[in-house]
């Protein structure tokens, strides 16, 4: 037999084995939980969270806000409703100068009011003519951390405006500018080199296949708070812009009335927790976190007053059948937190290490509710390949459950769980399974300094993400309840884990491994031999190290060899693979992080890295790479989580290629002697 047939042979066997395990696992119910599920199923209320989300909606829930702390305020309410226990509300100074590990915090941001007026000319006069923005209405209209302000001037349309070239033979001085870019990628230029008295945005929702395709989208808008731009921005919609823009062009002036009056002040940031308290006295030490981020201008309903709800309505039905003696109390402790996003969490983790210490898994809702308006894409994904763990497939197994049963009930089948609310959507979940992506809280619980693994519940792309359309219209309480499905059945299972629930989890977690043996061929198979095979060898190392993750939790030795027989008898017919070999002795150092610098380079708000790298050097390479998996943000996120003094530049290199796809090796090492320079690394023999 020739080598082609042997191989059209080894993938026919494999596709086999996975359809038939595919199968298997939709007939039942995932790691023996159906008593779990059909009281999950039974108690979980998509309406009652969609309730809740109306009221969060309302506010506008800028970080350490008046309307931020109304919304603390009325979760607070809740979780006493809901009989929660240890309620508290966690209190953190934020006054734009102090460090908490790679972070610094900015103060509270309020709008007291802000209007912006088309003027017209009357008797030698220039009056108000026609109300083109009002925070009153659309509070997103003001762009963040916009300074107060008031002036009547004419417009200027400056185009992106990111470049000297786009003020040529331009006067801006004391007048509005119009730009299609953010706030603060003009504010530099427009406003502090050309003076400018404030500007007009028309930025377009995200990018993504409906990116600038309705008119009528007000777009989220951002000024550096730590640039300290004297002046205010005001957000319209593409409608708007080329009204004023085919004015200008026809030779009328454009003369507008801004005024803005805001409130920037030091405070505490507050961040709410409660819990459901862990039976076991040694286990209840450990717990699984549940997040969130509840700040966001309004209305933020799927993004992210959805995570926020999700994660309550969990707390009431998992503490609703505790109290009804239909599930039991689990071992482990279950908390909730809601905070700013990423801000919050990375301050957290660095003021009060302790919840570093105690917090064993995370699972972070963030973009959970959007329905079928949306165009969103629902995603269970998992951590990063620089920490392997079993709650992948945890909470994977959940997901794809619900992605059967929820195909077979649309299709009119028996479904025993479809996981449905009366006032929502009967559609399929299609979630997709097993990335990994960035974008949110949980990235700073797997970021290399903490290490503790994560499910990551999201939806995207979402047309409307970032703009006024974020509204509770578009949201499904079917979404939402299947949301809280998968987490609330991932932590109860997590929270009473031990060894009596190691032989469902094996078998789970072969099969598995054997879908994503299938996926890594075919991800690799654009490569050449030698990162084919590169990528091989790290696959079944993650897969083993996640295998051992269990090891804290449940006694494996009896397991152990019979998983590794298993992978060995996997890597004979797909291959063990194995690393690129790199002898240049530059390549070959071995970096460790310095002590006491916690938390990742970049988060809302504040760049570590940009603050610390000097202005006058080239941006490293590697921030604008892209491959097949990952982008330039992954792969500066993955390299540092990679260094632990004991990887070297080659072994990094490689890992970063089998994640995401092949890089050179000069970009690593270029990112990483950039780290060294800003005393966040260090060669380890220093």
């Amino acid at each position: 037999m020739n080598y082609k047939m042997k191989t059209l042979l080894k993938s026919i066997s494999i596709i086999f084995l996975i359809c038939f395990s595919g199968t298997i696992e939709a007939q039942n119910v995932p790691l023996g939980q159906e008593t779990l599920v059909a009281y999950l199923d039974q108690e979980l209320s998509g309406e009652s969270a969609k309730r809740n989300l109306e009221y969060i909606s309302r506010l506008h829930r800028m970080r350490g806000s008046n309307d931020y702390n109304k919304a603390i305020a009325f979760l607070t309410t809740k979780l006493k409703d809901y009989n929660l226990e240890s309620i508290e509300i966690i209190k953190i100074p934020a006054d734009g100068k102090t460090m908490y590990g790679t972070h610094k915090t900015r103060p509270a941001w309020n709008v007291e009011f802000a209007e912006l007026w088309e003027l017209k000319e009357q008797n030698d006069n220039w009056i108000k003519h026609a109300k083109i923005a009002d925070y009153e209405s659309i509070p997103m209209v003001v762009a963040q951390d916009s300074k107060s302000g008031e002036v009547s001037a004419n417009l200027v349309d400056i185009g992106k405006g990111t470049s000297v070239a786009d003020y040529a033979n331009m006067d801006i001085e004391g007048k509005l500018v119009l730009t299609s870019s953010q706030p603060e990628s003009v504010a530099s230029l427009a406003i502090t080199k050309y003076k400018a008295a404030g500007i007009i945005s028309y930025a377009q929702n995200q990018p993504s296949a409906w990116h600038g395709e309705d008119e009528n989208l007000i777009r989220w808008g951002h000024f550096d708070y730590f640039k300290d731009i004297q002046s205010f921005a005001f957000m319209v919609t593409l409608k708007q812009a080329r009204a004023f823009q085919s004015k200008l062009r026809n030779g009328q002036t454009v003369r507008l009335n801004a005024k803005v009056i805001t409130e920037t002040k030091n405070t505490d940031w507050e961040l709410l927790s409660a819990v459901i308290k862990g039976s076991d006295p040694t286990l209840n030490k450990e717990e699984i976190l549940f997040t969130c981020h509840l700040d966001h201008p309004r209305p933020g309903a799927n993004d992210n007053a959805s995570g926020c709800v999700a994660i309550l309505e969990v707390a009431r039905t998992l503490k609703k059948l505790i109290d009804e003696n239909k599930l039991e109390r689990p071992k482990r402790t279950i908390r909730f937190l809601w905070s700013p996003e990423i801000e919050g969490t990375k301050i957290l983790l660095n003021y009060k290490p302790e919840f570093a210490v105690k917090t064993k898994f995370n699972i972070h809702m963030d973009m959970v509710g959007g329905g079928l308006e949306t165009k969103g894409v629902y995603q269970v994904s998992r951590g990063p390949m620089s920490l392997p763990s079993f709650i992948n497939d945890v909470g994977e197994s959940f997901a794809d459950f619900l992605n059967q049963s929820s195909i077979a009930y649309a299709s009119g089948t028996t479904a025993k769980f479809p996981v449905v609310s009366n006032e929502g959507g009967k559609e399929p979940l299609h979630a997709i399974i097993g990335n990994f992506r960035m974008g949110s809280d949980f990235e700073v619980f797997t970021e290399g300094s903490f290490k503790i693994p994560s499910i990551y519940l999201h939806q995207y792309p979402d047309r409307y993400i970032h703009t006024n359309y974020d509204s509770p219209s578009n949201i499904d309480p079917t979404v939402l309840k299947r949301s809280g499905f998968i987490g609330a059945a991932s932590a109860y299972y997590l929270a009473n884990f031990t060894a009596k629930d190691l032989a469902p989890l094996l078998s789970l977690m072969k099969q598995r491994v054997l879908q994503r043996a299938y996926a890594i061929l075919n991800f690799s198979n654009a490569f050449n031999v030698e990162e084919k095979e590169n990528a091989k060898y790290y696959f079944w190392q993650q897969e083993l190290q996640a295998f051992n993750s269990i090891k804290p939790y449940a006694e494996v030795s009896e397991q152990t060899e019979e998983y590794k027989a298993y992978i060995k008898s996997l890597q004979s017919t797909i291959g063990s693979g194995k690393p690129i070999v790199n002898s240049d002795s530059k390549n070959l150092i071995v970096y460790s992080r310095k002590e006491g610098l916690k938390g990742g380079m970049l988060s809302f708000g504040y760049d570590y890295f940009g603050d610390y790298y000097p202005a006058n050097k080239p941006e490293p390479k590697l921030f604008s790479f892209n491959a097949p998996r990952g982008n330039g943000s992954e792969y500066a996120y993955e390299t540092l989580n990679l260094v632990n003094g004991q990887n070297t530049i080659s072994d990094i290199r490689n890992i970063l290629s089998a994640e995401f796809g092949p890089i050179p090796i000069a970009f690593v090492r270029e990112y990483l002697e950039a780290l060294k320079s800003i005393d966040v690394i260090k060669v380890e023999d220093d």
